[in-house]
């Protein structure tokens, strides 16, 4: 077998120093960054405790106050900021830069006062201190002994050659102590053991702040953990199923209470017209062969009754949703509202991208028939203008007229109603009324 040559033993030894060496750096890397995260632990934790302590005295201000619960939410958020600056830190001390295990990275916190989640946070905060007291002086002490003890023969010369004292060590109190002597009574020898030790503490520093960081990451582990994350997550999703449930409850009172309107609507109406119809008919009956005049005077008032009929029944089905909206969309109904308003109305519609949701399109005629009506009882306006923009995910139409103003859904003419109508859905209602005009009732509603 031929024997390796010169040239490639020597690139071996080379990548073996240069692997060293990376592994070397990325210690000594590791090392500082660590010794930086526990010497800051200190400062990082008296800060948060304080912030604490003042989101305290916060939300017990906020508990006496009109507006306690947002007070009470900003003290939350306050007293959540420790943990997560702590959540950060921690991030950035573990291997290659990852996350600590079980641990969620900065930020993270929500402002929901009634979470339970803070008390966990709150915790660490508070149990940190000693921790950190502890890691913090036990990193300072080895980096203060191996830096001196290094440097000792640089700060500390001594003579070439003579016989020092003996170095001694001691441990108690002045009457009752224990001594233990080193020798080391000639300067070489003291050189020598400074030199050692101090090369000792700098060689075990890593291990020793590895473990400190762990201490210090287990009680992070402990208290910051996802399940803390899970727990607000789950509050998260409680919160927006009272949300829908509060939605879809406002929806059933609205249509309940809509189908109580158009009952009584069609009871003190059409239904009362009818009767009359039936009457009439009955009447004319009654006299066709003796009174044919009267018999002709009872049909034509029944047909005026049912022509009457016939248009409230139409008034009234508007107040559903008119065919037109269903079959050809609500631009056309838009269009169809503008003819039949009683205020002269131009029309200010920009296309309408992928035809909206069926409830999102009733609300939005609903909201311009309304506004429609109101302007024609209450405005006294002279032109009125009906448009419409779809945009951004939010469709938006509104209603201006030149009438006297002093619009509100305060004083009712429906716009309450409406509010109530487009809340279920996401939406909401903005009326810009001042006294003397001009009035602009706004419905925007959520539409990708």
């Amino acid at each position: 077998m031929a024997e390796p040559s010169s040239s490639v033993v020597t690139g071996v030894v080379a990548d073996r120093w240069r692997s060293g060496g990376r592994s070397v750096e990325r210690l000594v890397r590791r090392t500082l960054l660590d010794s930086y995260y526990l010497l800051t632990a200190p400062v990082s934790a008296v800060c948060g405790l304080l912030l604490v302590l003042g989101a305290g005295c916060l939300g017990a201000v906020g508990s006496l106050s009109p507006r306690g619960s947002r007070v009470r939410a900003a003290a939350v958020d306050v007293a959540r900021w420790p943990a997560d600056v702590e959540r950060w830190r921690l991030a950035r001390v573990r291997p290659r830069g990852g996350e600590a295990p079980g641990v969620r990275r900065w930020p993270g916190r929500t402002s929901d006062g009634s979470d339970a989640g803070v008390w966990p946070d709150v915790a660490h905060t508070v149990l940190v201190l000693p921790v950190v007291a502890v890691t913090s002086v036990v990193t300072a002490l080895w980096w203060f002994v191996g830096l001196a003890a290094v440097t000792a023969p640089l700060r500390n010369p001594y003579p070439a050659s003579g016989t020092l004292r003996p170095m001694n060590l001691y441990a108690g109190g002045s009457r009752s102590h224990i001594a233990l002597s080193l020798g080391l009574a000639s300067p070489g020898h003291r050189i020598a053991f400074a030199v050692a030790l101090g090369l000792l503490a700098l060689a075990t520093l890593a291990p020793v702040t590895r473990v400190c960081v762990a201490v210090q990451a287990g009680l992070g582990r402990t208290l910051l953990s996802d399940l803390t994350a899970l727990h607000r997550r789950i509050s998260g999703l409680e919160a927006e199923r009272d949300t829908a449930r509060a939605q879809t409850l406002a929806t059933v009172t609205a249509e309940a209470a809509a189908l109580r309107r158009l009952e009584r609507d069609i009871h003190d109406g059409p239904q009362q017209r009818l009767v009359r119809l039936a009457m009439e008919l009955g009447r004319a009956q009654h006299h066709f062969d003796k009174r044919p005049d009267t018999a002709r005077q009872a049909v034509a008032d029944a047909l005026v009754q049912a022509q009457e009929t016939l248009e409230e029944l139409r008034a009234l089905s508007r107040g559903i949703a008119p065919p037109v909206l269903a079959d050809r969309g609500l631009t056309a109904a838009l269009t169809a509202l503008a003819a039949r308003s009683v205020v002269p109305a131009d029309l200010d519609l920009g296309p309408l991208g992928p035809r909206p949701e069926p409830a999102v399109e009733t609300a939005a005629y609903f909201v311009v028939a309304e506004a429609l009506t109101n302007v024609a009882k209450h405005s006294h306006a002279r032109h009125c203008t009906i448009g419409m923009r779809h945009g951004q995910g939010t469709l938006r139409v509104w209603v201006t007229d030149d009438g006297l103003g002093g619009a509100a859904m305060a004083k009712g003419h429906g716009l309450r109603g409406l509010d109530d109508r487009l809340h279920p859905l996401g939406g909401r209602l903005r009326t810009v009324s001042p006294d003397g005009g001009p009035t602009t009732i706004t419905g925007e509603l959520p539409c990708p």
